[in-house]
């Protein structure tokens, strides 16, 4: 088993109905969950969830969410025993952004990854390294991020 957390940033209503019953699908246990207004968007939702199932558990939820466009978020899942952890950042405007976790919270940035950063004959060393780290994602969701300062995170133990 591992634990993680999902945040949704920001989704419209409408949305909010399928999303809790996506993750229901998901981690098998029927949501209900606490909807705050996203004071950045206008008509738009924010919630926090923190889940315990198995490993791939945040790939699973990603996929399911990804597809809806119209939302902002974020899953991360925790490394485990034989399983790096993971993290997935999603914005309408870049699409989605996946990096590993090491056991100390470290993105995992794989040795081909940083050669090619290294040998590509273009200038601009710094932006490919941050293209890497998801400099973007964490760019365009860090106001959306803090509009959720207040909220509270709701923790599920024992799922699945």
């Amino acid at each position: 088993m591992t634990r993680g957390i999902v945040w949704i940033h920001s989704a419209p209503s409408a949305l909010c109905p399928h999303i809790e019953w996506a993750l229901g699908g998901v981690l098998g246990v029927p949501q209900n969950l606490s909807w705050t207004p996203q004071p950045l968007e206008r008509g738009s939702y924010r919630t926090e969830l923190s889940y315990q199932h198995h490993p791939g558990t945040a790939a699973a939820i990603a996929s399911a969410f990804k597809k809806w466009g119209r939302m902002r978020f974020e899953v991360t899942e925790e490394p485990s025993a034989g399983h790096d952890g993971q993290r997935y950042s999603y914005t309408p405007t870049l699409g989605v952004f996946r990096a590993g976790i090491g056991v100390h919270g470290d993105l995992l940035i794989g040795e081909d990854l940083l050669r090619a950063a290294l040998q590509s004959s273009e200038p601009g060393l710094e932006r490919r390294v941050q293209a890497l780290l998801g400099g973007a994602w964490d760019d365009e969701l860090e106001a959306f991020r803090h509009a959720g300062d207040d909220a509270s995170v709701r923790w599920l133990h024992h799922v699945g």
